[in-house]
Protein backbone atom coordinates (compact mmCIF):
# COMPACT_ATOMS: atom_id res chain seq x y z
CA UNK A 1 0.00 0.00 0.00
CA UNK A 2 1.68 3.67 -0.76
CA UNK A 3 1.84 6.40 2.02
CA UNK A 4 0.99 10.08 1.91
CA UNK A 5 1.08 12.76 4.30
CA UNK A 6 -0.90 15.93 4.37
CA UNK A 7 -0.38 18.75 6.30
CA UNK A 8 -3.54 20.38 7.71
CA UNK A 9 -5.47 17.59 7.31
CA UNK A 10 -7.78 17.85 10.05
CA UNK A 11 -10.47 19.82 7.82
CA UNK A 12 -11.53 21.31 4.54
CA UNK A 13 -9.80 20.07 1.69
CA UNK A 14 -7.34 18.28 3.71
CA UNK A 15 -9.70 16.32 4.89
CA UNK A 16 -11.36 15.81 1.74
CA UNK A 17 -7.80 14.68 0.28
CA UNK A 18 -7.20 12.24 3.11
CA UNK A 19 -10.47 10.88 2.54
CA UNK A 20 -10.09 10.35 -1.09
CA UNK A 21 -6.71 9.51 -1.12
CA UNK A 22 -7.47 6.73 1.68
CA UNK A 23 -10.16 5.48 -0.63
CA UNK A 24 -7.75 4.94 -3.49
CA UNK A 25 -5.70 2.49 -1.24
CA UNK A 26 -3.63 4.45 0.53
CA UNK A 27 -1.99 4.37 4.29
CA UNK A 28 -2.50 7.94 4.87
CA UNK A 29 -0.71 10.20 7.49
CA UNK A 30 -3.21 13.58 8.32
CA UNK A 31 -0.76 16.52 9.67
CA UNK A 32 -2.71 18.47 12.08
CA UNK A 33 -0.73 21.21 14.64
CA UNK A 34 -3.43 19.99 17.35
CA UNK A 35 -3.35 16.10 17.60
CA UNK A 36 -6.36 16.26 18.94
CA UNK A 37 -8.14 17.44 16.42
CA UNK A 38 -6.29 15.34 14.08
CA UNK A 39 -7.21 12.00 16.02
CA UNK A 40 -11.03 13.58 15.98
CA UNK A 41 -10.51 13.81 11.98
CA UNK A 42 -9.37 10.05 11.51
CA UNK A 43 -12.14 8.86 14.01
CA UNK A 44 -14.54 10.45 11.69
CA UNK A 45 -12.89 8.79 8.68
CA UNK A 46 -12.75 5.66 9.75
CA UNK A 47 -16.54 5.42 10.83
CA UNK A 48 -16.97 5.77 7.24
CA UNK A 49 -14.94 2.68 6.91
CA UNK A 50 -11.91 3.81 6.39
CA UNK A 51 -8.87 1.96 8.52
CA UNK A 52 -5.78 2.99 6.60
CA UNK A 53 -5.37 6.56 8.36
CA UNK A 54 -3.44 7.65 11.72
CA UNK A 55 -2.84 11.49 12.62
CA UNK A 56 0.68 12.95 13.38
CA UNK A 57 1.59 16.03 14.92
CA UNK A 58 2.63 18.33 13.04
CA UNK A 59 3.42 21.81 12.86
CA UNK A 60 5.03 23.04 9.61
CA UNK A 61 6.27 26.24 11.32
CA UNK A 62 8.08 24.80 13.90
CA UNK A 63 10.94 22.57 13.22
CA UNK A 64 11.08 20.67 15.63
CA UNK A 65 7.68 19.31 15.05
CA UNK A 66 8.52 19.04 11.59
CA UNK A 67 11.81 17.15 12.74
CA UNK A 68 9.60 14.69 14.86
CA UNK A 69 7.66 13.73 12.59
CA UNK A 70 10.26 12.75 10.23
CA UNK A 71 11.74 10.71 12.63
CA UNK A 72 8.28 9.08 13.85
CA UNK A 73 7.24 8.15 9.94
CA UNK A 74 10.61 7.08 9.38
CA UNK A 75 10.37 4.43 12.21
CA UNK A 76 7.11 3.45 10.50
CA UNK A 77 7.33 3.18 6.93
CA UNK A 78 10.08 2.65 4.47
CA UNK A 79 9.59 5.26 2.05
CA UNK A 80 6.87 8.05 1.95
CA UNK A 81 4.82 8.32 -1.84
CA UNK A 82 2.88 11.53 -1.74
CA UNK A 83 3.64 14.22 0.57
CA UNK A 84 0.91 17.21 0.07
CA UNK A 85 1.95 20.69 1.42
CA UNK A 86 -1.68 21.72 2.24
CA UNK A 87 -1.63 23.53 5.50
CA UNK A 88 -1.65 27.21 4.90
CA UNK A 89 -3.37 30.60 6.57
CA UNK A 90 -4.78 33.58 4.75
CA UNK A 91 -3.58 36.30 7.31
CA UNK A 92 -6.57 38.25 7.45
CA UNK A 93 -8.40 40.57 4.42
CA UNK A 94 -7.89 43.69 3.85
CA UNK A 95 -3.83 43.58 3.31
CA UNK A 96 -2.23 47.22 2.40
CA UNK A 97 0.67 47.12 1.05
CA UNK A 98 1.11 50.61 2.96
CA UNK A 99 -0.51 49.42 6.15
CA UNK A 100 0.10 45.78 6.89
CA UNK A 101 2.00 45.01 9.66
CA UNK A 102 4.93 43.32 8.42
CA UNK A 103 4.81 40.69 11.41
CA UNK A 104 1.56 39.78 9.54
CA UNK A 105 3.55 39.18 6.28
CA UNK A 106 6.24 37.36 8.40
CA UNK A 107 3.70 35.28 9.64
CA UNK A 108 2.12 34.13 6.58
CA UNK A 109 4.99 33.31 4.57
CA UNK A 110 6.42 31.02 7.96
CA UNK A 111 3.30 28.80 7.07
CA UNK A 112 2.83 29.02 3.39
CA UNK A 113 6.17 29.22 1.68
CA UNK A 114 8.92 28.10 4.82
CA UNK A 115 6.80 25.48 5.88
CA UNK A 116 6.52 23.34 2.50
CA UNK A 117 10.30 24.23 2.32
CA UNK A 118 11.05 22.53 5.57
CA UNK A 119 8.56 20.01 4.81
CA UNK A 120 10.16 19.19 1.55
CA UNK A 121 13.91 18.75 3.62
CA UNK A 122 12.90 16.92 6.13
CA UNK A 123 10.81 14.34 4.35
CA UNK A 124 13.09 14.25 0.95
CA UNK A 125 15.15 11.28 2.37
CA UNK A 126 11.88 9.18 2.88
CA UNK A 127 10.65 10.84 -0.59
CA UNK A 128 13.45 9.30 -2.45
CA UNK A 129 13.16 5.78 -1.33
CA UNK A 130 9.66 5.83 -3.64
CA UNK A 131 9.66 4.28 -6.61
CA UNK A 132 7.16 7.18 -7.69
CA UNK A 133 7.05 9.77 -5.29
CA UNK A 134 4.77 12.92 -5.56
CA UNK A 135 4.85 16.38 -4.37
CA UNK A 136 1.91 18.55 -4.48
CA UNK A 137 2.19 21.88 -3.37
CA UNK A 138 -1.42 23.84 -3.12
CA UNK A 139 -1.50 27.44 -3.99
CA UNK A 140 -3.70 29.89 -4.69
CA UNK A 141 -4.63 31.44 -8.05
CA UNK A 142 -4.16 34.42 -6.42
CA UNK A 143 -0.11 33.44 -6.29
CA UNK A 144 -0.32 34.23 -10.25
CA UNK A 145 1.34 37.51 -11.34
CA UNK A 146 0.40 37.16 -14.78
CA UNK A 147 -3.30 37.22 -13.68
CA UNK A 148 -2.68 39.73 -11.38
CA UNK A 149 -1.66 41.83 -14.34
CA UNK A 150 -4.84 41.18 -16.42
CA UNK A 151 -7.59 43.63 -15.43
CA UNK A 152 -10.08 41.13 -17.41
CA UNK A 153 -9.57 38.60 -14.91
CA UNK A 154 -12.39 37.78 -12.44
CA UNK A 155 -10.13 38.11 -9.53
CA UNK A 156 -8.16 41.32 -10.47
CA UNK A 157 -9.25 43.54 -7.70
CA UNK A 158 -8.35 40.72 -4.85
CA UNK A 159 -5.07 41.86 -4.11
CA UNK A 160 -3.54 41.62 -0.77
CA UNK A 161 0.13 42.19 0.73
CA UNK A 162 0.93 38.92 2.27
CA UNK A 163 -1.56 35.69 1.28
CA UNK A 164 -0.62 36.23 -2.53
CA UNK A 165 2.68 36.83 -2.83
CA UNK A 166 3.82 33.81 -0.54
CA UNK A 167 1.71 31.65 -2.64
CA UNK A 168 4.09 33.42 -5.84
CA UNK A 169 7.11 32.54 -3.68
CA UNK A 170 5.99 29.03 -3.13
CA UNK A 171 5.02 28.36 -7.00
CA UNK A 172 8.61 30.12 -7.74
CA UNK A 173 10.34 27.78 -5.25
CA UNK A 174 8.68 24.70 -6.73
CA UNK A 175 9.46 25.60 -9.92
CA UNK A 176 13.21 25.37 -8.67
CA UNK A 177 12.89 22.32 -6.92
CA UNK A 178 11.35 20.12 -9.98
CA UNK A 179 14.11 21.75 -12.08
CA UNK A 180 16.56 20.18 -9.58
CA UNK A 181 15.00 16.75 -9.51
CA UNK A 182 13.83 16.72 -13.08
CA UNK A 183 16.18 13.38 -14.00
CA UNK A 184 14.70 11.77 -11.26
CA UNK A 185 11.32 9.88 -10.77
CA UNK A 186 9.57 13.00 -8.69
CA UNK A 187 6.91 14.76 -9.86
CA UNK A 188 6.19 18.31 -8.52
CA UNK A 189 3.50 21.08 -9.15
CA UNK A 190 1.88 23.80 -7.83
CA UNK A 191 -2.02 23.11 -7.33
CA UNK A 192 -4.56 25.50 -6.80
CA UNK A 193 -7.96 24.11 -5.65
CA UNK A 194 -10.19 26.92 -6.60
CA UNK A 195 -11.99 29.04 -4.72
CA UNK A 196 -13.61 26.45 -2.14
CA UNK A 197 -16.20 27.43 0.48
CA UNK A 198 -14.37 26.73 3.67
CA UNK A 199 -13.60 27.78 6.87
CA UNK A 200 -10.30 29.80 5.39
CA UNK A 201 -12.82 31.90 3.75
CA UNK A 202 -15.92 31.99 5.81
CA UNK A 203 -17.63 29.79 3.28
CA UNK A 204 -17.72 32.60 1.01
CA UNK A 205 -16.21 29.91 -2.47
CA UNK A 206 -18.03 28.96 -5.31
CA UNK A 207 -16.70 25.64 -5.08
CA UNK A 208 -17.40 22.59 -2.69
CA UNK A 209 -13.92 20.25 -0.84
CA UNK A 210 -15.43 17.14 -2.68
CA UNK A 211 -14.01 18.81 -5.95
CA UNK A 212 -11.56 20.23 -5.16
CA UNK A 213 -9.72 17.82 -3.53
CA UNK A 214 -9.92 15.31 -6.05
CA UNK A 215 -8.06 17.95 -8.30
CA UNK A 216 -5.45 17.62 -5.86
CA UNK A 217 -5.73 14.19 -5.70
CA UNK A 218 -5.14 13.77 -9.50
CA UNK A 219 -2.15 15.14 -9.84
CA UNK A 220 -0.63 13.29 -6.17
CA UNK A 221 -1.52 10.26 -8.11
CA UNK A 222 0.38 11.74 -11.85
CA UNK A 223 1.66 8.61 -13.58
CA UNK A 224 5.15 8.07 -14.68
CA UNK A 225 4.61 10.25 -17.70
CA UNK A 226 3.26 12.82 -15.71
CA UNK A 227 3.82 16.93 -15.67
CA UNK A 228 6.58 18.24 -13.69
CA UNK A 229 7.44 21.57 -12.44
CA UNK A 230 3.85 23.15 -13.64
CA UNK A 231 0.92 25.00 -12.56
CA UNK A 232 -2.30 23.64 -12.50
CA UNK A 233 -5.78 25.82 -10.79
CA UNK A 234 -8.91 24.25 -11.10
CA UNK A 235 -10.15 27.66 -11.47
CA UNK A 236 -8.33 28.27 -14.89
CA UNK A 237 -10.18 27.68 -17.71
CA UNK A 238 -6.97 27.18 -20.03
CA UNK A 239 -6.03 23.60 -21.55
CA UNK A 240 -5.81 21.07 -19.14
CA UNK A 241 -6.71 23.57 -16.55
CA UNK A 242 -2.80 25.21 -16.75
CA UNK A 243 -2.49 28.15 -15.42
CA UNK A 244 0.23 30.66 -16.19
CA UNK A 245 2.76 31.64 -13.35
Amino acid sequence: MKTALITGANKSIGFEVAKQLAQKEHYVYLGSRDLQKGEEAVAKLKALGLNNLEAIQLDVTAQDSVSSAATTLGQKINSLDVLINNAGISGGFPQSPTEIDTGVIREVFETNFFGPIEMIKKFLDLLKKSASPRIVNVTSGLGSLTLHSDPSWKYYAVKGAAYGPSKTALNAYTLVLAHALKETSFKINVIDPGYTATDFNQHRGPGNVEDAARFVVKYALLGNDGPTGRFFSHDFEGKDNESPW
